[in-house]
């Protein structure tokens, strides 16, 4: 009967040794190395506006021409894109922004960026902090043309604007060129239509 006892004890004891050593393996398991940025995500992080922007001289009507993004709904709706149009109104720390564009209906859609610290840099408050989004000019000469690019959580959109519907070709290009350092390809660069913008709106969804 002793030898029973004693027995049954050093199984226990065995079997709690053991499991302390596994909760102590578990416990003390290296965390796994976090993987290597790709070469578009370190850009992306460094990304910052040209330098000497003046934003006030952003005001006024700009067409979209052409995005450059992994944004679902533009890859699942690519091919079907409508002629839209957006007018900055700076005054103070706010720009208003009203883009138009037809959804079945011409809408426009009410938006108020607010001026950084950094010239050339906005940014729009989302509902969440995970919606917000910065919005840097990289590139204008205010008369022409004006790229912008809007960065959520890490991932950005691309956006081509005109004073008028169409701008050079080497504008485009370089636009494109830009774009492939984001690991934004031909595949993801939607071109907008340069006709049938909205005269007028039938629907307003305001965002401000």
């Amino acid at each position: 009967m002793i030898r029973f006892w004693l027995r049954l004890f050093f199984v226990l004891a065995w079997l709690g040794f053991w499991e302390h050593a596994v909760a102590r393996k578990t416990r003390f398991r290296p965390t796994p190395p976090k993987p290597k940025k790709s070469e578009a995500e370190k850009v992306i992080e460094k990304l910052a506006p040209a330098q000497n922007i003046n934003i006030d001289q952003m005001s006024g009507k700009w067409y979209l021409l052409t995005v450059a993004s992994r944004c679902q709904n533009l890859l699942e709706s690519g091919f079907k894109v409508e002629s839209t149009t957006a007018t900055w109104t700076v005054t103070g720390e706010k720009v208003s922004v009203s883009t138009v564009r037809k959804l079945f209906e011409c809408w426009e859609i009410k938006q108020n960026y607010m001026r950084t610290k950094t010239p050339g840099q906005l940014f729009l408050k989302g509902k969440r902090p995970a919606e917000n989004v910065d919005i840097m000019v990289l590139e204008t000469d205010y008369s022409s043309y004006a790229t912008v690019v809007f960065k959520r959580a890490g991932k950005i959109t691309m956006k081509l604007y005109g004073r008028s519907s169409e701008v050079p070709d080497k504008i485009v290009d370089k636009f494109e060129d830009r774009a492939k350092t984001f690991n934004l390809g031909l595949d993801v660069i939607f071109q907008y239509p340069d006709y049938g913008f909205c005269e007028t709106t039938e629907k307003v969804l305001d965002l401000t």
